[in-house]
């Protein structure tokens, strides 16, 4: 796991101490100083765990007296997390960053999404997911003839 400073360290104001925990590519979470909290509870917290690519659930957090503390509290919850997760959870955050990367990118230059390309942010009446696992245009008659079997199959799954 690769820690690296969110800011940079701050003498004069602690609350600046942040820390991002990489695993390889994937932000695997964070731990902080706490701001706004009473003197007396603990001063550090952690988040571990990325989305997408995971269940909401399945996120951990706590908070520590020490850096140490929080540090070592995090590695354990991320050893559990690891444990749960597959290639596949990796590479839906990793399509998220690009996507995102790529949608700032184009508005950077004055540009937007191609509306016939299926992302998060495009109207959901227009688009649907089939059970096969495809995103299609439910507007286009040729698209539709596709899916109708696998979703009348699906549906009739359900019923019973």
């Amino acid at each position: 796991m690769a820690h690296a400073r969110a800011h940079p360290p701050s003498i004069a104001d602690a609350r600046e101490e942040c820390w991002h925990v990489y695993y390889g590519d994937i932000h695997a979470g964070t731990i902080a100083i706490r701001t706004g909290n009473p003197h007396d509870e603990d001063p550090w917290e952690w988040h571990c765990g990325f989305y997408p690519g995971s269940h909401p659930g399945e996120h951990q957090n706590g908070t520590a007296a020490t850096f140490d503390e929080a540090r070592a509290d995090f590695e354990r919850a991320w050893r559990v997390f690891l444990s749960n997760g597959t290639e596949a959870d990796f590479q839906a955050w990793r399509d998220q960053r690009d996507w995102t990367a790529r949608k700032y990118a184009l508005w950077d230059a004055g540009k937007r999404l191609p509306p016939n390309e299926w992302e998060p942010g495009k109207p959901c009446s227009i688009y649907l997911k089939c059970p096969c696992g495809n995103i299609f245009n439910s507007h286009s008659i040729e698209e539709n003839l596709v899916h109708v079997p696998h979703i009348t199959q699906e549906r009739a799954h359900r019923s019973v």
